[in-house]
């Protein structure tokens, strides 16, 4: 029986891979260079449904939409820089071979279950769309780190992007308390 030449996966079956924490989509976009342009579009999309959902907390006007898009925005790439810097430099595991766009691919796609807190511009719905979905990235991006930086232990991963999370949401609330728009 002759080798068949895998078909490139679709943007929209990748979403619904990463979504559904599929360790095999982690592989396919880590080893395809051209995904990388997919990967930024999750993560503007998840970043512009952080903006939007975020008007049900009471922040209706655009600028807080687009701030908090922005807010959202450079609390991914925090926390894809320091979790490229835990795993890699500070916790690898001795197979550990990773390079930026490659961790970059599979945590680009790992945002994707933010876009969902677009839901949080409904009604009562905010509290929920924000929490759930920050535990599904967080789910997501353990899947996603574990497969890029070849770990054989997904508590070392968990650790990692623990350790990622948290550093940055500091640095996403700061910058939330000296840069935000003020709320009428």
């Amino acid at each position: 029986m002759a080798a068949t030449a895998a078909r490139p996966t679709s943007f929209a079956m990748r979403l619904i891979g990463a979504v559904s924490v599929d360790p095999l989509l982690y592989e396919e976009v880590e080893a395809d260079r051209t995904a990388t342009g997919q990967a930024l579009i999750v993560v503007v999309l998840s970043s512009l449904g952080a903006g939007i959902g975020a008007r049900g907390f009471g922040t209706g006007s655009l600028p807080s939409a687009l701030f908090i898009s922005g807010v959202a925005t450079v609390a991914w790439a925090a926390w894809a820089l320091l979790t490229y810097t835990i795993g890699t430099k500070i916790l690898p595991e001795p197979q550990t071979r990773a390079d930026v766009g490659e961790l970059l691919r599979t945590i680009g796609f790992s945002a994707a279950p933010g876009m969902l807190r677009v839901f949080g511009i409904v009604p009562g719905a905010a509290t929920a769309a924000f929490a759930i979905t920050a535990v599904w990235m967080l789910a997501t991006m353990v899947v996603a780190v574990r497969q890029a930086l070849d770990y054989t232990s997904t508590a070392r991963a968990i650790l990692v992007c623990a350790v990622g999370w948290t550093l940055a949401l500091g640095i996403a609330a700061l910058l939330g308390l000296l840069f935000s728009p003020t709320l009428s």
